[in-house]
């Protein structure tokens, strides 16, 4: 099917229709110009000269004549129309003679004896020449309307630019597309530089083929998708796969976000929309990609919002008529990409079939991504020739692409301040601690009961994780303060990738985080504030367990939480369902956490030798691997029942 605005284009009527339009818009604005330039012209005389005129003294003609027989005048200029001067002031008591201007207006046929009178009263006086007919015409009213008219003018041609005031530019381009265009000769990313999304990969790939043989897909009546989501947790890598597809297929790049869009002003943000996919059509082929649509996608239903909601409500309008308005079987087509990490709040109109079509999940890689992804990052980086891509792509499950870019680049960093010739693994494991823990504060110095506070507290982290049965290997222990509050970390890294997590497992992890809080009880027989942090992730796992997981046994499997953010790891926790179920839930939460509670000081207490052992190499060296767990559990087992006692 042709697309009949471009039919449309080529009809001679259509030019001539143009042309007589453009004429009378023409004539309108000549028009009106002339009328408000009269009208402010009016006000300027009325409001503004007329006031300075009303300065001066009116007085009557006979008023006049009196005052230059009793010597009042002081001077005075005369005209054709008017006679303006200075006259004196009677005193008030206490004050002194003042003077003041005056204006008074001469007899219509003239007055004779004023110039004899002025004379005897020695009055000093100017004959202003006869005013011009053409200068004051001129002057009152030429002038003021050039001016005018060229500010007028100015503003009508950026307006005629921009589109009009709801054009697609607006008025001083304030309605114009903030999107950035890349030409296809400045896209250098491609699939080869993107690792860990095979599977996206290749359902974008099919997209690339639409752009370069749309013909392909259209001869046996095909219809070319018009818009792909990409959706997946922050730093996976979306935007990169978008620029990387826009690279693939050699065409047009435009790059904006979506709140870009929203302004104060209702109407902008559906202008911009319509300005961008305006550039876009322009030079079809071509890719719009707008990073973070849920700022202008989300559900117009879900929940009411003041303020800036209509104009929210306009652009995400316009946006749909823009995607339903792609011709997608012409030879030129524009496909429209976007990203989110909350596709759950995005309006269901967009998502339905025929806008965006594809739904593509960029998720966290795994072990084989990892690898991808590590060896993209590692091009220009210099490795040690011991050092492992495949046991550095290991030690970081759930690391994102943006993570793993950033570790690498850390550890070169941590490399280099060493003078090191090469980056190996102990660089790359430092890079981890710093990005995980943050950096040491050397210059945080803890008293001695400090110090040994937390060595136990962290001993409880790691002992516990090494006896719990699904507990995950402890890497490293410190009790150097880092960044990030902590005055000591234990560092797990496991050793494959989970997707599934069981009752007990999780059970485990929460006796894991209440070990030091655990430690410190059993060997001080007092608590502190260290454990805040760690009270505060087992608890929201509990929580998890009894509202979302089904794991209780007297709720069972029913869900008592709202709606959960499917990437990213906050959510709303606000359970549906009565008072008494509500307590029944922090009761079940409760339970969890004192049996694990329990349980981790038992284990400690059975095993008090390991924890005094690994507590004091902590206090002598500060930083140990996860060996000395493993050696001071061995150490227990040869040890004298009596040190144990």
């Amino acid at each position: 099917m042709n697309n009949p605005n471009k039919q449309s284009n080529d009809n001679p009527q259509n030019d001539d229709q143009k042309k007589n339009d453009r004429m009378r818009r023409s004539a309108g604005f000549g028009l009106s110009y002339l009328i408000v330039g009269l009208i402010f012209i009016w006000l300027f005389q009325e409001f503004i000269l007329a006031p300075l005129v009303a300065q001066q003294t009116e007085i009557p003609y006979s008023q006049f004549k009196d005052m230059i027989k009793s010597g009042q005048i002081i001077n005075l200029t005369l005209s054709s129309n008017q006679i303006t001067g200075t006259m004196k002031v009677t005193p008030t008591a206490g004050s002194t003679a003042t003077s003041e201007p005056f204006i008074t207006y001469p007899v219509p046929n003239g007055d004779p004896t004023l110039i004899q009178e002025l004379d005897s009263a020695g009055v000093k006086y100017d004959v202003a020449p006869p005013p011009s007919g053409i200068g004051t015409f001129l002057v009152s009213y030429v002038l003021p309307l050039a001016l005018i008219g060229v500010v007028w003018y100015v503003i009508y041609r950026q307006i005629s630019r921009s589109g009009g005031i709801g054009g697609s530019g607006g008025i001083f381009g304030v309605a114009k597309s903030k999107a950035s265009e890349v030409k296809p000769e400045d896209v250098k990313v491609t699939y080869k530089d993107v690792g860990g999304a095979d599977e996206a990969i290749d359902e974008l790939r099919e997209i690339i083929q639409f752009l370069k043989t749309p013909e392909k897909f259209a001869r046996l009546g095909g219809r070319i998708p018009k818009g792909v989501l990409l959706v997946g947790p922050p730093g996976t890598g979306k935007t990169l796969l978008a620029k990387a597809t826009a690279g693939e297929a050699q065409v047009p790049f435009f790059e904006t976000s979506g709140s870009e869009f929203i302004e104060m002003f209702v109407g902008v943000g559906a202008a911009r929309v319509r300005d961008l996919f305006d550039q876009a059509r322009a030079v079809a082929p071509s890719v719009i990609f707008i990073d973070e649509i849920d700022a202008i996608g989300q559900s117009r239903g879900a929940n009411m919002r003041f303020g800036a909601n209509d104009e929210r409500e306009q652009t995400l309008n316009q946006l749909l008529s823009e995607i339903d308005g792609f011709d997608s079987l012409t030879s030129k087509p524009v496909i429209i990409m976007a990203a989110t990490n909350r596709p759950e709040v995005l309006d269901p109109a967009l998502l339905r079939a025929g806008r965006f079509d594809r739904e593509v999940t960029v998720s966290a890689p795994d072990l084989t991504g990892r690898i991808q992804i590590l060896k993209i990052h590692s091009r220009n980086i210099k490795l040690a020739d011991d050092f492992s891509i495949e046991r550095a792509a290991r030690i970081t499950p759930g690391f994102t692409g943006a993570d793993l870019a950033n570790v690498m680049n850390e550890a070169a960093l941590i490399a280099a301040r060493r003078n090191a010739d090469a980056v190996d693994m102990q660089d790359y494991e430092a890079a981890i601690e710093r990005v995980v823990a943050g950096l040491e504060k050397k210059t945080r110095i803890m008293n001695e009961q400090e110090r040994t506070t937390v060595a136990y507290h962290e001993s409880g982290h790691a002992l516990v994780a090494e006896l719990v049965p699904h507990g995950e290997p402890v890497a490293k222990i410190s009790i150097v303060p880092h960044g990030r509050g902590a005055l000591g970390y234990t560092m797990q890294m496991p050793t494959e990738d989970r997707y599934l997590m069981t009752r007990d497992e999780l059970e485990d992890h929460i006796a894991t985080m209440l070990a030091g809080r655990a430690a410190e009880k059993v060997i001080f027989n007092e608590i502190s504030t260290g454990a805040s942090d760690d009270i505060k992730r087992a608890t929201e796992l509990a929580r998890r367990m009894v509202t979302q997981y089904g794991m209780s046994d007297k709720l069972g499997a029913v869900t008592y939480s709202n709606q959960q953010y499917q990437f990213l790891e906050t959510d709303d926790n606000t359970a549906t369902a009565s008072q008494q179920t509500l307590k029944t839930i922090d009761e079940e939460v409760q339970r969890i956490i004192d049996e694990q509670y329990a349980r981790a000081q038992q284990l400690l207490s059975e095993h008090r030798v390991a924890l005094d052992t690994l507590a004091k190499e902590l206090l002598k060296t500060e930083t140990v691997e996860g060996e000395a767990v493993k050696e001071a559990l061995s150490a227990e087992e040869t040890a004298p029942a009596a040190i144990a006692a």
